[in-house]
């Protein structure tokens, strides 16, 4: 009886490749329409974040100003945050879609861990997005700005420059942030083991600093500051496993007396 409950899930969560394509076209459109939705308020909260992300900017240089070179540039940087707001706004939304698509790859029994990722998966995101604005922006940019000086350089930065390299880093910390749900459920699925994960720390720690000079600026102090959580993350991710494992086998173990 147990083998024939087992193939009824695995008969329930076979998926052709067409029906794949067609779940996944749903939820992109899906998530495009939470986009929009988010845009729109986007438009109208853009300029009070705009106000809030150039605080770093004003912590390290409080006399200056930043400058427009060209007649669009103020426009397009408008809509890039306001794009960036909606989605950050969305995210919920847009992370539900992303797990409801893997989900419908999965097994029942499987299923249940989807729910739990989606709430944390945005919480995470935003996070990561919050503690790169509020603590890393400042630090990166008094290192650059005192590094020109050193140079006898002017820290005249363009407004869309500067966007860009605020929004950037945001978007990369808020990714960066999911190393727990993806360790997670690479060690739910079976894909590594929590002994794997613990004996390739060494690899995992070089792995980061080398992706960290990648997706930052060339300074230590971004890298430094990108690479520190990443693998703080990715021991939450480990302790995480650690503890469902505990609870699964506690939960085998309570089922196996209730047989007998």
């Amino acid at each position: 009886m147990a083998n024939t409950g087992k193939n009824e899930h695995m008969l329930d969560s076979s998926m052709t490749l067409g029906d794949h394509l067609e779940e996944l076209r749903m939820r992109v459109i899906y998530a495009l329409m939470g986009l929009g939705a988010g845009l729109v308020a986007g438009f109208f909260l853009a300029k009070p974040i705009i106000s809030w992300l150039q605080s770093p900017y004003l912590r390290v240089l409080p006399e200056a100003t930043l400058q427009a070179l060209s007649p669009s540039e103020g426009f397009l940087s408008y809509i890039k945050v306001a794009f960036i707001t909606g989605l950050i706004i969305t995210s919920p939304w847009v992370f539900y879609q992303i797990w409801m698509f893997i989900a419908a790859g999965l097994y029942p029994h499987e299923k249940k861990y989807v729910h739990l990722a989606v709430p944390f998966s945005a919480g995470l995101f935003i996070a990561g997005a919050l503690f790169f604005i509020t603590m890393i922006a400042p630090l990166t940019l008094r290192f650059l700005v005192v590094t020109n000086q050193w140079l006898n350089l002017a820290s005249n930065f363009t407004f869309k420059e500067y966007i860009s390299f605020i929004s950037r880093l945001m978007l990369v910390f808020g990714v960066a942030f999911q190393t727990p749900t993806a360790i997670f459920f690479l060690n739910r699925l079976g894909i590594v083991s929590l002994a794997k994960l613990r004996s390739s720390r060494k690899f995992v720690i070089l792995a980061f600093v080398i992706l960290s000079a990648m997706a930052t600026p060339p300074d230590v102090v971004s890298q430094i500051a990108l690479a520190g959580p990443l693998y703080a993350l990715y021991e939450l991710g480990i302790l995480i496993s650690q503890i469902a494992e505990k609870r699964r086998k506690k939960q085998e173990q309570e089922d196996e007396i209730d047989r007998k």
